[in-house]
């Protein structure tokens, strides 16, 4: 029912927070058409008395008060404009900042429901055609009524029989554009969506670059660009071809009208029945009368495209937020514990699949337990860590935090506490100290390199010359994965959590690093609850508890002893890992024998080469003697 109620009441809020402008943009626009359905009146005036009669002092007159009124006109106009822009682009950029909020809210599974490229599109040109929209309506929607209103009953005052073969006309136009604007609808959320696609395509291709390079793939991207782009053409073609014929029908109004008019203004001119200042005044009128009939059209062909942005912004805000930040103050940080319990867990992200992605998950584990998971890709190792934080709510089975269920903790409380370095490493641009600050924004360089320190990073920070004020590219593209990976886990170390996620967080680090971090960790965050996820079994063969997944499910559970004689998966893994580890060790040893070879055979030889050179001085130094001694 909110989501209804803040649907209908979308606008409204910022038309009140605005309402200045909202008003006054409209009575000025109103004041400045005011003056131009009066000018032709004045004017024909002049013609039919002052010209007529001769009458100079009354065309001076007359003049002068069309030059009043024309001035009066420039200063309305341009305060309407002011105020429209103004109330247009406050609403617009208000209207950004809820819809990013809004996001900002979402759980994954409402991330799942749209593409980054829509959303992107969403906030950025959805919204910028609402803006152009409001825009519009505030310096047309009152204007063009009004001299059009205002254009008839001036016309039908001069000549009534003429004023009707100008308002014939109105009947035709109104149900042409409302045909055109019906059919082009629907072709503008077509196009709309199809701009999200392109969007889509543009953001993966730039931010995977360098995989595109290295697989020499520019070609491949150019067509499926080349062929989405197109697709938008059409898309956008096929919305205004519709919106062409909005011109053409226009004119045909204004000639019939043009006309009608000189057909019926004619025979009274030559016989004197109507005055030619008169016949001057209608032809304006009825400019006047079919511009605010275009001003009409066009205000049609923006509000068919704002309603497809309208609709897709909408959606935005009408997603029911999956995991909310409810309530309630429960929290576990006052007992600083981190004990994590589940039970009898299922879930799986399509609701309409036959099958759960993680099947009946029950487990303990006390706090300050090191806690190692592993399995085959895919068998649901970061599905089970993501419903830890709510990233994901379980279908069915509970989850306990510290004996208390999660769903009766405040979000922003439970993530508070816990830390997670997912497979993704994010880092953004800025310096290497703002992006540590994301895990504590009063963190001292201090702490920072005693978190770099358990995270093997801070040697290399520091031999930067700017050191942890060295800039970081968008995304890391200045560091190694290795890098990345270690300052995510300096980040997640300055949040000082009860518990510590790693999914995969060590894979592009050596054995070496992998081992010193663990044992940073292990000494200097003993009371935190550690959760690794790892494809190395070396990386958790020292855990309190290690996980084994497959297939969604637990199939053992215990430390590396037990796991080694009970779980067939565990142990072929282990064996096949051991194996690779006995032949690194055979071919670096079978190396460095080969090293210790060569290095012999360049001793020797430079051994030689030495007792050549040596020989080869002795007699250059015997033959300048024997030439001195001559």
């Amino acid at each position: 029912m909110k989501h209804k109620k803040r649907n209908k009441k979308l606008y409204s809020v910022y038309v009140k927070k605005y309402i200045k402008y909202f008003i006054l943009a409209p009575i000025f626009m109103i004041l400045e058409a005011c003056g131009e359905f009066i000018l032709p009146y004045f004017s024909a005036k002049i013609i039919n008395i002052g010209a007529s009669n001769n009458n100079i002092v009354y065309i001076l007159q007359m003049g002068a008060l069309m030059a009043v009124i024309a001035i009066l006109m420039l200063i309305f106009g341009v305060l309407g404009a002011k105020y429209a822009i103004n109330g247009s682009v406050r609403l617009a950029g208000d209207l950004r900042n809820d819809m990013f909020k809004k996001i900002q809210q979402f759980s994954y599974s409402n991330l799942d429901e749209f593409s980054t490229g829509s959303l992107i599109t969403r906030i950025t040109n959805d919204t910028s055609q609402i803006e152009k929209f409001t825009q519009t309506l505030l310096r047309s929607v009152f204007r063009s009524p009004v001299m059009m209103i205002g254009a008839i009953i001036m016309a039908f005052r001069l000549d009534s029989n003429m004023a009707l073969s100008v308002v014939a006309i109105i009947p035709f136009l109104a149900i042409s554009i409302s045909l055109i604007v019906t059919i082009s609808a629907p072709r503008y959320t077509k196009m709309q969506n199809s701009i999200d696609t392109l969007n889509l395509n543009v953001e993966e291709s730039l931010t995977n670059e360098k995989v595109i390079k290295s697989f020499v793939q520019e070609h491949y991207q150019e067509r499926k660009f080349r062929k989405i782009n197109d697709n938008l053409v059409q898309k956008s073609k096929s919305a205004l071809k519709v919106m062409l014929l909005m011109r053409p029908v226009t004119f045909l109004a204004t000639n019939i009208a043009t006309l009608l008019l000189v057909w019926t203004a004619g025979k009274k001119v030559m016989v004197g029945a109507v005055e030619i200042g008169t016949l001057i005044a209608f032809i304006t009128y009825l400019s006047q009368i079919l511009n605010a009939l275009n001003i009409f059209a066009n205000i049609a062909i923006q509000a068919s495209r704002a309603k497809a942005s309208d609709k897709r912004v909408r959606e935005i805000f009408s997603a029911k937020i999956v995991i909310e930040n409810d309530k309630t103050q429960n929290s576990y940080i006052e007992n600083n514990d981190g004990k994590i319990e589940f039970s009898k867990v299922n879930f799986k992200y399509n609701q309409n699949s036959p099958s759960n992605d993680l099947e009946n998950i029950s487990f303990t584990v006390n706090s300050g337990d090191f806690v190692g998971i592993i399995g085959p890709t895919g068998s649901g190792k970061s599905t089970l860590v993501s419903l830890i934080p709510r990233l994901y709510d379980p279908e069915s089975g509970e989850i306990f935090i510290n004996d208390l269920n999660i769903k009766n903790i405040s979000v922003k409380s439970l993530r508070k506490d816990i830390a997670i370095v997912l497979q993704k490493n994010t880092l953004f641009s800025g310096t290497i100290a703002e992006n540590l600050r994301w895990g504590n924004e009063t963190a001292t360089l201090e702490q920072m390199r005693e978190a770099c320190k358990i995270a093997c990073i801070d040697d290399f920070i520091s031999s930067y010359p700017d050191g942890y004020d060295q800039f970081i590219e968008q995304g890391g593209k200045n560091l190694s994965g290795g890098q990345k990976q270690r300052i995510c886990i300096a980040r997640a170390i300055l949040k000082n959590p009860k518990i510590l996620i790693l999914d995969d967080s060590t894979s592009a680090v050596d054995t070496i690093t992998d081992a010193s971090i663990r044992r940073y960790l292990k000494e200097s965050m003993s009371g935190v609850t550690k959760i690794i996820i790892t494809q190395r079994i070396s990386s958790i063969i020292d855990a309190d508890k290690i996980l084994v997944l497959n297939n969604g499910k637990i199939v053992g559970m215990g430390d590396h002893k037990k796991l080694i004689n009970s779980c067939s998966i565990y142990k072929e893994i282990y064996d096949l890992q051991n194996n690779n580890i006995e032949k690194t060790d055979e071919n670096t040893i079978s190396e460095n024998n080969k090293n210790e070879k060569n290095i012999q055979k360049k001793n020797k030889i430079s051994k030689k080469l030495k007792d050549l050179q040596i020989t080869k001085s002795t007699k250059t130094v015997k033959n300048r003697r024997n030439k001195d001694g001559k």
